[in-house]
């Protein structure tokens, strides 16, 4: 099943690898550069099914760190789209892009929060900080709320006219989307706070506003969080009604990751271990899902999908290591993949 193609809207997958988003923190001013240009293109010519470009900023408040990528002009949109157009003209990959804003967690470097005069005053649902010893991040108003619909909006329209394939909402890791999701991070008396149906209001409203971008050329992604690993959070039940809502606005894959929002939360990791999590949200809701966590090697990825955990495999660490996974896993199944005509003399046939 690893190179079965798989199809979201017009947009086909020639297999059901996918590079996971990885923030490079390699940006200047939010710009794209030489480096991201070479690190996503060499993946595609590894034969990489999907490129996800990392966590790029919807407004400069929106970055984890001052090093990482932004798309709220369109001097940053038009330089990635020089990525998109090689990856398009020289292989057979799709590219995608992760939208995102970091809320409390941003302004921060080597996970250590910065001063405001090096950094920005943090956004959060609440006035709760990720760490005690973090200062209080600004409550965003109901005001402020529409605008940061406004600019995932308008993200999603210079990454379709940038020629993304796949946009991805994150809303996962404990960054702004996943802050309003949680009951431990947002504690709001308005309609975006309390009830399960009014903490995932800012998602929906901005699923909504990024799909008013799109058409069936662009499909579009939901990462989320499938349990933080804390009492009375959020959690896998959550996760699976989630999905059922999402599915009902055309989101048409939720990629499901895990944890990030809560300070300390105790994480068993092993290979595979955010596996379950996946297979839950898609049996339960029925959904297309993308699993992800430490899924190294080839035959484990073919399991994954055998099994009906997933739909695609997002490798990151792995895909850092080896960006030519999918042509050598290839080669180790018989398999049809992407291969560079430049490159064919050393094409191994098994």
């Amino acid at each position: 099943m690893l190179y079965t193609p798989i199809q979201f809207r017009n947009i086909k997958l020639s297999n059901r690898w996918v590079m996971s988003p990885m923030c490079m923190y390699s940006s200047e001013n939010g710009m794209a550069n030489d480096f991201h240009f070479v690190h996503y293109g060499s993946r595609s010519q590894g034969g990489t099914g999907l490129i996800m470009i990392e966590a790029t900023g919807v407004e400069p408040r929106g970055r984890i760190t001052n090093k990482c990528m932004g798309i709220w002009n369109d001097e940053q949109a038009e330089k990635l789209q020089q990525i998109v157009n090689f990856v398009h003209s020289n292989s057979e990959s799709k590219i995608g892009i992760q939208l995102a804003h970091a809320g409390r967690k941003g302004s921060t470097w080597n996970n250590i929060q910065i001063p405001v005069e090096e950094g920005w005053e943090t956004l959060a649902p609440s006035p709760i900080p990720y760490h005690p010893t973090e200062r209080i991040p600004h409550a965003l108003t109901l005001e402020e709320i529409k605008t940061q619909v406004q600019n995932f909006k308008e993200a999603a329209r210079r990454a379709v006219k940038a020629g993304f394939d796949i946009i991805e909402i994150h809303g996962a890791h404990g960054y702004l989307v996943h802050q309003f999701l949680s009951p431990l991070s947002n504690i709001r008396t308005d309609e975006y706070g309390g009830s399960f149906e009014n903490r995932i209001r800012f998602l929906i409203e901005i699923v909504d506003a990024v799909n008013e971008e799109l058409n069936d050329n662009t499909a579009l992604f939901v990462r989320i969080s499938g349990t933080e690993y804390a009492e009375n959070g959020w959690d896998i039940e959550s996760s699976v009604e989630l999905a059922k809502i999402l599915k009902q606005h055309k989101v048409d894959l939720v990629d499901v990751s895990s944890g990030g929002n809560i300070h300390g939360a105790k994480i068993a990791v092993f290979d595979g271990y955010q596996v379950p999590l996946s297979s839950q949200v898609k049996n339960k809701a029925e959904v297309k899902t993308g699993a992800v966590g430490l899924i190294t090697k080839i035959e484990q990825a073919e399991d994954i999908l055998q099994k009906g955990d997933a739909d695609l495999i997002f490798v990151a660490r792995e895909i850092l290591r080896n960006p030519y996974i999918a042509v050598q896993g290839s080669f180790e199944m018989n398999e049809n993949c992407f291969f560079p005509h430049q490159y064919l003399r050393a094409k191994i046939s098994s």
